[in-house]
């Protein structure tokens, strides 16, 4: 949560965007990375130089005695036409150099910082941009995810190959569900934003802060009052330390908790600033086709059973060049279709034991193909389906209305029963303006999933007519491995009762007469 006052500085700059002629709002975010980016090489060699001075200790430097221009520091009070030339012909190019080296930063940016282009065309509007990402508070490191998130919430399009950001409150849900540990290692195949990562990595800075280690920041508006729920109480922002997290794993969760694949480069460059901005140091994120054969040749250790927890929500729409694809997740499903092939890639990108949190289109659920059939087959048959849970179509708008549902599932073993819920209302209106709402099934979603026992699968408290409810294994097969919930939901209809058609005859005539005499009396008095 961030205050009114900076959620003024990003609507401000992203309208100076707009106006400015960059009217791609991907391109938006991009272009205000890059000089986020900017910004963040100089304070990180700042903070260098000013440890090297107190310690005696040399360190490598991100900036040479040639490039020392190249420093926010000694740049952003350029004239325009000077600032222009220096950011375009030199700052860009050195993006590129700038992901060679062996710092935390190269690291992070090295494989998609290189194809880095200036989209500004207008000089004064990278002054005012320069001048608006300057009064960011980016050396706050409690503030800039949420910053960063704010300004993600800002993509309203889908991409060409149906991806898009998958809403804040459903992420939560999914990793509240999953409840991933300190030494878990975690991925998203398809990453996009990397809103699934990012809100992992939250959800564990919560688990593992202690009472003391929470710090309570008052909220303002944008004059300076301060913020107020319903019951007039002030609101706060939640700090959390993660003083739980020794060194150790501190180590493991900045260099090889969180890995994140794309295609998109741009999506990459996203990602990767949203990750550093929440305070990961070096997140493992590369440019490839999680689906391709190169994935497993490159990175033979996270394409097989090299995974804890997956959360995703892989694109929807398309299909691809079969000879492309990896064999071995064809072997599991033989198809063209994104949407199955993610899941088929996903059951063995995990670990034996691992377990998977993702979205798919309904589609997956109850189609009738062979391929359709096969995947949820697998699912069911050679692993532990252990839930099912149904989305109402409006949680995707303004993006799109497809209907949804989060599979969640561990690899290995098999299945008795699954367990369903029908998620109604996600605190949103299902419109395209989304509005908050009162009525919210996720906290009820989570606390369920939490506390579901198996042992009432086969009584009477298995109520199929309520929001949550088991199904069995021997169901499921014999129809089909249909994973739909309305396949299995019990609908109770309430018998309506209606009067005697003579009766509600009697009672028109009656109105009809009433009508008549007061036509009468009015036409009297005329």
């Amino acid at each position: 949560m961030i205050t009114g006052q900076l959620k003024s500085k990003i609507d401000k700059l992203w309208e100076e965007f707009w106006t400015g002629g960059i009217t791609n709002p991907l391109t938006v975010v991009e272009q205000i990375t890059f000089l986020m980016y900017a910004r963040m090489l100089d304070m990180s060699e700042q903070a260098d130089e000013k440890r090297s001075a107190r310690t005696n200790k040399p360190f490598t430097r991100r900036f040479n005695d040639d490039e020392q221009h190249l420093r926010w520091q000694n740049f952003r009070h350029l004239g325009a036409e000077e600032l222009y030339k220096l950011v375009k012909d030199e700052l860009f190019p050195y993006f590129s150099k700038a992901g060679d080296d062996e710092s935390t930063e190269g690291a992070i940016f090295n494989e998609f910082m290189k194809d880095a282009q200036l989209m500004i065309q207008k000089q004064s509007l990278l002054v005012k941009a320069v001048e608006m990402v300057n009064d960011l508070p980016l050396e706050n490191s409690d503030t800039k995810g949420d910053l960063y998130e704010y300004l993600l919430s800002k993509l309203t399009t889908a991409g060409i190959n149906g991806q898009f950001r998958t809403p804040r409150h459903i992420i939560r849900a999914m990793v509240e569900m999953m409840d991933p540990s300190i030494t878990s290692r975690i991925c998203d195949p398809s990453t996009g934003t990397g809103g699934f990562l990012t809100n992992a990595y939250e959800f564990l800075l919560e688990k593992y802060t202690s009472a003391e280690g929470v710090e309570r920041e008052p909220l303002y508006d944008t004059d300076g009052n301060p913020l107020l729920d319903s019951n007039g109480k002030p609101l706060e922002n939640l700090l959390y330390s993660g003083d739980l997290i020794d060194p150790e794993q501190r180590t493991h969760i900045d260099t090889d908790m969180f890995h994140g694949f794309d295609f998109d480069a741009t999506m990459l460059r996203v990602a990767a600033m949203n990750l550093v901005m929440h305070g990961i140091k070096q997140p493992d994120i590369h440019y490839q086709d999680t689906l391709s054969q190169s994935f497993a040749e490159r990175f033979p250790n996270e394409a097989k059973e090299g995974m804890d927890i997956i959360l995703a929500n892989p694109p929807f729409k398309g299909s691809l060049d079969e000879e492309d694809v990896c064999p071995e997740v064809l072997r599991k499903v033989k198809t063209k279709k994104t949407e199955l092939l993610f899941v088929a890639l996903i059951e063995r990108m995990l670990r034996v034991g691992g377990r998977s949190a993702t979205i798919v289109p309904d589609g997956v659920l109850f189609g009738s193909s062979k391929a359709h059939q096969q995947l949820r087959q697998l699912l069911v048959d050679n692993n532990q389906l252990e839930a099912v849970i149904s989305l109402p179509s409006g949680v995707f708008k303004p993006y799109a209305g497809v209907s949804t549902a989060i599979l969640i599932f561990t690899k290995g073993g098999t299945t008795d029963h699954v367990w369903f819920y029908d998620v109604q209302a996600d605190g949103f209106s299902l419109d395209d303006k989304r509005t908050p709402i009162k009525d919210n099934d996720l906290p009820d979603l989570v606390a369920q999933f939490k506390a579901r026992d198996k042992a009432v699968a086969e009584t009477e408290a298995n109520d199929k007519t309520q929001k949550a409810f088991w199904v069995s294994k021997d169901d499921i097969t014999s129809n089909k491995y249909d994973l739909s919930i309305n396949r299995y939901k019990e609908v109770v209809y309430e018998e309506e009762q209606y009067d005697p058609p003579k009766e509600i005859l009697g009672k028109l005539v009656s109105l009809e007469n009433e009508i008549l005499a007061d036509l009468k009396e009015l036409e009297a008095m005329l």
